[in-house]
């Protein structure tokens, strides 16, 4: 008898079925749907596997599995498949994130053996936009950095990226990954900043994109900047740059304790559709 559901890693040549799955739910799915259209499923390329669901031998489900493990469409049983088939493996991840949903039940089955966390986010808030209010007026210095600008942009990522997540992206490797990173949204025109008298005050990057939505990551004002308004103005011309030129939907999610970014966010055209959940190690 033929089994019915199995879950293994999909392979290149099953690139069209995985769009396919990674296209119904395009706002949750933008980042690995991303990385998906430029990369392909080559792990190497991709920075890890992708694992399918399968019923009855159609691919239903995904979870990508590398730095971050990632569910994707995926429903109660092919969250238990994937967190069996993670267990297995065991954790090679820095963090869980994707839906709240999926990602709660995941942990779940996985927190008894790769516990415990360092952080848990469980409510994260996913917002998106398609439009720039009339009522916001873009801030006309915020602008794409250059590929010669990368010692200006990156100590403000460190910084932003420290204070989001609580340890230093250049631990580790000495930063290697991430910088080639922050190269890449550099080199690929997809960061903005504010600058005033060489250092950055304000920044963002649209850190995902696909033909159906992109996502917006790493917004940041300097601290003794905080609080003149420049993270809502900010965010409205980088809104600008991504609906004129990458994609009709911005996303982005953000920590539901962090009530002054949520309500900069709010006033530029952004509401909230669904929730995304962090596990971080």
């Amino acid at each position: 008898m033929l089994t019915t559901t199995s879950t293994r890693v999909v392979e290149p040549a099953e690139l069209d079925d995985v769009l396919a799955v990674l296209h119904r739910e395009p706002v949750n799915n933008a980042f690995i749907a991303s990385r998906v259209h430029s990369a392909g499923l080559d792990p190497l390329r991709l920075g890890g596997e992708m694992w399918g669901w399968y019923e009855r031998g159609r691919l239903t489900s995904l979870c990508y599995a590398g730095a971050n493990l990632v569910p994707l469409c995926a429903g109660p049983e092919a969250v238990r498949a994937f967190a069996e088939r993670a267990r297995r493996q065991g954790r090679r991840c820095s963090s869980i994130v994707g839906p709240a949903g999926p990602t709660a039940a995941l942990w779940s089955s996985l927190e008894p053996h790769w516990g415990p966390a360092r952080d848990v986010r469980r409510h994260q808030p996913l917002m998106t936009a398609d439009a720039v209010p009339r009522t916001v007026k873009p801030d006309p210095l915020v602008r794409r950095i250059r590929k010669d600008e990368m010692e200006l942009v990156l100590p403000a990522c460190v910084e932003m990226f420290t204070e989001e997540v609580g340890v230093s992206p250049l631990a580790g490797d000495g930063g290697l990954v991430y910088q080639s990173r922050v190269a890449e949204l550099v080199g690929s025109g997809r960061s903005f900043a504010r600058v005033e008298d060489g250092r950055v005050v304000f920044k963002a990057e649209i850190g995902a994109a696909t033909p159906q939505a992109c996502q917006i990551q790493g917004v940041w004002v300097t601290p003794d900047r905080r609080g003149e308004g420049l993270s809502v103005t900010g965010m409205a011309a980088v809104l600008r740059y991504a609906l004129n030129e990458v994609a009709p939907l911005v996303s982005l999610y953000v920590n539901d304790f962090n009530e002054a970014a949520r309500a900069a966010y709010r006033h530029v055209g952004f509401r909230e559709i669904g929730a995304f959940m962090s596990v971080l190690f």
